[in-house]
């Protein structure tokens, strides 16, 4: 897995995509993370491409079922200024 190293002001959103069909596990999700909605998706098809070796059709359906959330505002420890 890839590392990132982002700052407290950097906006953090997940990329969470269905792989229940991949796995045969039932509710099995795969979770990337990016600063940006487009880092978040792209890091999740090189982890479908890599690590699942799915086919540019197969992560493209994927995707369309895939849920992007920015989450660095709910972590973010509180700041008091």
């Amino acid at each position: 897995m890839v590392g990132q190293n982002l700052q407290r002001e950097d906006p953090l959103y997940t990329c969470t995509v269905p792989i229940e069909t991949l796995t045969g596990r039932l509710e099995e999700e795969l979770v990337a993370f990016g600063a940006s909605e487009r880092a978040a998706r792209e890091q999740a098809a090189i982890l479908l491409a890599d690590h699942y070796q799915c086919s540019a059709d197969q992560i493209r359906q994927l995707m369309q079922q895939a849920a992007v959330v920015l989450v660095a505002p709910w972590c973010a420890p509180p700041t008091f200024d």
